[in-house]
């Protein structure tokens, strides 16, 4: 696997942790009167922090398992709106999230960090995305998480917005 994904999948909780703390105090739970061009799930800062996490366990820890483990599994997505409701994403402690995501993504970085070609030229059918190598089920990964930086920066931008009013 490139250094360059792996490098961005290993800095990612830090990245993650940067840009909540942006996050103007009092604005953890806010959400806009419209979620039009948000480029994540339309997730308050908390509710994106504790998907992001439960994704990595539940979502990608799986698929890389079933990917290496069984022949050509289907792999589920994750209906995750429903879930943030029955979770109580916005009840949750942030600092509690963050330490069970780092741990998640060290799990995660020691599954994928030293596979081999074969391992990594393995094939699923993923729900919502069709046929992939566990190759690209990491960039995936790495794609997730980009989509979450942006949302957390689009909603410092909706933020900004409705505090100029």
């Amino acid at each position: 696997m490139n250094t360059l994904t792996l490098d961005a999948l290993a800095s990612f909780p830090q990245q993650l942790e940067a840009h909540y703390s942006l996050i103007p105090q009092g604005f953890q739970h806010w959400a806009p009167a419209s979620w039009d061009g948000v480029p994540s799930e339309p997730f308050t800062a908390i509710e994106q922090v504790c998907h992001i996490r439960d994704i990595e366990i539940e979502g990608y820890h799986l698929r890389f398992e079933r990917t290496l483990n069984e022949h050509h599994p289907l792999l589920a997505s994750i209906d995750s709106e429903p879930l943030a409701k029955e979770r109580d994403y916005a009840g949750q402690d942030v600092a509690e999230v963050f330490a069970s995501f780092r741990a998640a993504r060290l799990k995660t970085m020691g599954i994928i960090r030293d596979l081999h070609d074969a391992q990594l030229n393995r094939t699923a059918e993923f729900e919502g995305y069709g046929p992939l190598t566990l190759r690209s089920l990491i960039h995936y990964l790495c794609s997730h998480d980009q989509q979450h930086l942006a949302g957390l920066q689009w909603l410092l931008g909706k933020i900004e917005a409705s505090r100029s009013r």
